[in-house]
């Protein structure tokens, strides 16, 4: 039983020896890591390098949020833009000439914007313009001007 005992003891230094061995060669790879990563580096290189990295990370942030806020503007300025465009051409007198007359339909996001429309005759040219407010208008629309805005409503 003694011997057992013996067996083990030993095993248990060999592996504590190995261990012990494992632990000094990769603190001597640490070590040399370090001397590579410090080296001809003063306490002051590395603080004034620190000192410049959060410097830079100041600015990076100030710049991310006057980005962010121009965004936030942008995206309102776009909300408000024409975003749908549509062309109705029409014939409004089939007896006389060809499809000059248009209808023009012209919305924002938020369905404001307007409708021109055009007739065109021999004798004359006429243009109107009629605002439009949440898709309808306070004026009476033809049907060319209704298909128009259908037609021009972002989805």
């Amino acid at each position: 039983m003694n011997t057992k005992l013996e067996i083990i003891f030993f095993v248990l230094i060999g592996i504590t020896i190995f261990l012990i061995i494992l632990g000094a060669i990769w603190i001597v790879i640490t070590e040399k890591r370090l001397k590579k990563f410090f080296l001809g580096k003063k306490a002051k290189d590395l603080e004034e390098t620190i000192g410049i990295l959060e410097n830079d990370i100041n600015q990076l942030k100030k710049a991310k949020e006057a980005i962010e806020k121009e965004i936030v503007l942008i995206n309102a300025k776009l909300k408000k833009s024409i975003r749908g465009l549509e062309t109705i051409r029409f014939n409004p007198f089939p007896d006389q000439g060809s499809n000059q007359s248009f209808a023009i339909g012209m919305l924002n996001e938020d369905g404001d914007g307007l409708v021109m429309s055009s007739l065109y005759s021999r004798e004359r040219m006429s243009v109107f313009a009629k605002p439009i407010r949440d898709g309808k208008s306070e004026y009476e629309l033809s049907a060319e001007e209704k298909e128009a805005l259908k037609k021009a409503k972002v989805n």
